[in-house]
Formats: C-alpha cells, structure tokens, sequence
C-alpha cells in the first residue's frame, strides 16, 4: 500500500523523530506524542509521558483496531438476523486497550481475561473466521463450535470465561507456572470493573503479593457493570489502587499508546517486583451483551459524546494525519481493507458445518489414550479420541 504527503502544519505537541521528504513535502516515519499523567498507587516513578511509534507500527496498530471494529459491528448484524445466538459480549469501544497491551507483550507471555473476550482472540492470533464460527457454532471456530462467544482460546491465551472473575485466580496460577518455570514471562489477568468486588479477586492479590508473581492484574472499566454505574455499585472508583498493598497505575484505556507504555512499565516492574494492578478507563459503546440495549441506565448523548471526542480508533487516526504519517486517502484504503477483510472471513466461517455430535467428548483431556464418556443418555457412551 502506497502512503502519500499531506502537507499539514505540524502541532507544536508533537515532536518529529526520523522525517522523509517527497517533493516538496514531507512525512513522518516516526514520530513522539505526549500522554495524559498516570495516576500512580505505591510507586514512585510511572510509565513513559511521551511515545514514540513508528510509521510501521501505527498503521498495525490502527488496523487491528479497526478490524476488531468491524468484526464486533458483523457480530451485531448477525446475532439480530439469529445467527447467532445465546450469550455474545462485544468489545467494540475498547480496542485500545487488547491491541496496546499486544504490543507491549510476546507471544510467550499470558493472557486470560474475561467473556468479553473478542478482540482479545483476534489479537492473540485467532481469525476472525475462527472467532466468528465459534460465534455461530461451526467446525472452524477456535473451539471447535462448542465455546461460544464466552469460551475462546489460543495458545498463551486461556479465554474467554465465564464465571464473574474466576479467571484472575487462574491468572496468578499462570504466572506462578512461569516463576516457577523461570521462563522470562508474565502473565496478564483482566477483569472488569462489574467483577471488581469480588471476594477471589483480593485473595489472588494477595497471593501474588506475598510471593511476588509476574502478574500484570487489569481492571478494564468500560465504566458500567452490566446495567450499574460503577458508582454505584463500589465504594472506590479508584480500581488501581484497590491492590492495597499490590502497586497501581490508572490509564488512559482509550489512547492505544498510553496503553502501550503502561504494559511496558509493568512488565518489567512486575519481573523485578512482583505483581501490579493496572485500570484501563475505557467505554463499551453496545449493552452488557446483547439483551441489553445499553440505553436505560445510560443517555444515548453521552454514548454519542464519547464516540465523537474519545473513540480509541478516530482519536488515534487524527494524530496519524496529524504528523502527516499518512493521508486521508491512506486512512481510507486502510478501512476499505478491513471491511472487505471481515466480509471474506465472515464468508468463511458462514460456509463451516456444525461439529459431530460425537466431537462432544473431544477436547476433554490431552492424553495419547482413547477414552470414553457418558454421553447425554446415561446408558450410551462417546468416545474420546486421543491427541484430538
């Protein structure tokens, strides 16, 4: 894909690594932009105040997010024509916060999170036709059909859960496998602000805590628990600091580079010190999931608001042309794709078949064994194939 010069002024806030001309103007293959303050909890000093991206980078960037736009806007379309069904969590307004966190992560570090777990899939290297025939319960989903949109996973990525927080216990579990493993790698447990009052949350910091595990606790706050402001349903709003005496950062869930240093920093704090509790302050523009309209415990003005002045994706396009790193015809061609990517993959998963029933069994255990189970008739039993 060709990038052009667009010729803007430059903001005097943003300062220019690495220029190339072209003709008589030019663009930035890099460029630094200035970040909101951290909040800080028990630490000192905090991530970076200023990141730097390069030409490269922005454009992944800005295209993960939008295609986990896209893909949560296809979800919609198709659960309301019934294809799919049951429960669906979708992730559109927080994809700053999974694409930021990826680029500061490997794919030897963890990460398990909640049932809004979409985007996270995508980013940790599932298709969007494998997410999305698991949506629709087909043979190509990255379960096999039988997960659902609460029960994805990949390698290094264990879901997608569904019990309200029982994933961050599992998280410190993770991260206690990788000190004990000595391997170099940390592990991240996301909750949401909904599952911050859980009782398994505080016993986990406190676990981690006391053997210093390499674990990056996240409280994404899309700001409603289901259908309840979190001011009403916590007593402190101040999620990064609810660790007591776990170390806390409170981000900007909306700013993809914000995300970005703030899982640097913790990665390497965490290696050196034990634990640390981020919050990502970010909004989920849909319901809970999709029974809910997200409009009676919300204005739809305010909805409209944070889309106009802090929608992750258009916020982070403007600086991009801001720094003349691309054009608007660049931004174009770069949605153009994405759309046509998720209709392609949206074709594919459509054309999957439904699981065998004998699958059912499957998937179980990891073994080199043939097993066999009890099937739904307590007098017939399925067979377990081995290494399936």
């Amino acid at each position: 894909m060709a990038f052009y010069c667009s010729g803007k002024l430059l903001r005097s806030s943003i300062k220019f690594i690495n220029q190339v001309t072209c003709a008589s103007r030019s663009y930035a293959t890099e460029a630094s932009f200035p970040l909101k303050p951290f909040d800080l909890h028990k630490l000192e000093e905090g991530p970076a105040t200023e990141a730097t991206v390069t030409k490269e980078d922005a454009i992944n960037y800005y295209t993960q997010m939008q295609i986990i736009r896209r893909m949560e806007l296809k979800a919609d379309q198709l659960y309301k024509q019934k294809v799919i069904r049951g429960f669906c969590h979708l992730y559109d307004g927080q994809e700053a916060c999974c694409v930021g966190t990826e680029a500061a992560l490997t794919p030897e570090d963890d990460v398990i999170t909640a049932y809004r777990a979409h985007g996270w899939a995508y980013i940790r290297g599932v298709p969007v036709s494998s997410i999305l025939a698991e949506l629709f319960g087909r043979k190509l989903g990255c379960a096999k059909g039988k997960g659902g949109s609460m029960h994805m996973y990949n390698y290094n990525f264990y879901g997608g859960n569904g019990i309200v927080g029982a994933q961050v216990p599992l998280g410190a579990g993770i991260a206690f496998a990788n000190q004990y493993k000595n391997n170099g790698s940390v592990a991240m447990a996301l909750y949401g602000d909904g599952a911050a009052n859980q009782g398994q949350l505080f016993e986990s910091f406190n676990m981690a805590k006391l053997w210093n595990l390499p674990c990056i606790f996240v409280c994404e706050n899309n700001r409603y628990g289901m259908g309840t402001a979190v001011h009403r349903a916590s007593a402190s709003v101040d999620y990064y600091t609810r660790g007591d005496y776990v170390p806390g950062i409170r981000v900007d869930g909306m700013d993809i580079l914000a995300v970005r240093e703030a899982v640097k920093f913790a990665k390497k704090y965490v290696l050196e010190n034990g634990p640390v509790n981020l919050e990502f302050v970010t909004y989920r523009y849909h319901g809970h999931s999709m029974s809910d309209p997200g409009t009676s415990y919300r204005t739809r003005d305010e909805v409209k608001e944070v889309r106009q002045s802090l929608d992750p994706i258009t916020t982070f396009r403007d600086k991009l042309l801001q720094v003349d790193m691309v054009s608007k015809d660049d931004i174009k061609a770069i949605d153009a794709q994405a759309k046509q990517h998720v209709e392609e993959e949206t074709a594919k998963a459509l054309a999957s078949a439904e699981p065998d029933f004998k699958q059912l069994a499957n998937d179980i255990y990891i073994t080199d064994k043939p097993l066999s189970f009890r099937s739904c008739n307590a007098f017939e039993k399925l067979p377990h194939e081995a290494n399936i």
